[in-house]
């Protein structure tokens, strides 16, 4: 049976860590950023957990990582 493909926009967007679990970049931080407060702003350069339910999704768009 042929390898999987790793889905590249995938591989791009989210990141494994050590302990398998799936971090994603926060959303809403690119632009109308003069409207959003200082705190909110700092706290969206964080990664994030991806949420449960779409665990095994990710999973399958990035199989060797």
């Amino acid at each position: 049976m042929p390898k999987m493909k790793t889905n590249r926009g995938a591989a791009k967007r989210f990141k494994v860590t050590k302990t398998g679990k799936i971090l994603h970049a926060s959303s809403n931080a690119s632009h109308l950023l003069t409207k959003k407060t200082s705190k909110r702003k700092r706290n969206l350069r964080k990664g994030n957990i991806v949420d449960s339910d779409n665990i095994a999704t990710v999973k399958r768009l990035i199989p060797y990582r």
